[in-house]
């Protein structure tokens, strides 16, 4: 497990009630480093916030540590199965900024 990877599901574990759902995934391409968060979706209200001020916070902390690193780093939060109909999506919950 890389840096950015331990960094993040450290960080995630802290915030949930469930922490033992929590998984990250990391795909490098083209575009960088893709860390997919995967977390149980009673804990999805926790890590996006309130009008996702927590995913954009996590999503800047990510980018420090890969600027730390000279990566790319994107953070996807993975919506579990489920979730939000599809009609009712926030901005940025998923997105690849």
């Amino acid at each position: 497990m890389t840096a950015d990877q331990e960094f993040l599901e450290y960080l995630i574990k802290a915030i949930v009630d469930h922490p033992d759902d929590v998984r990250v995934e990391r795909r490098v391409d083209e575009m960088g480093v893709l860390l997919t968060l995967h977390v149980n979706s009673l804990d999805m209200g926790q890590v996006v916030g309130r009008q996702g001020s927590t995913a954009k916070a996590v999503r800047s902390l990510i980018r420090i540590v890969g600027i730390k690193n000279n990566a790319r780093i994107n953070l996807k939060i993975a919506e579990p199965p489920g979730g939000r109909p599809q009609g009712n999506r926030e901005e940025g919950v998923g997105s690849r900024e």
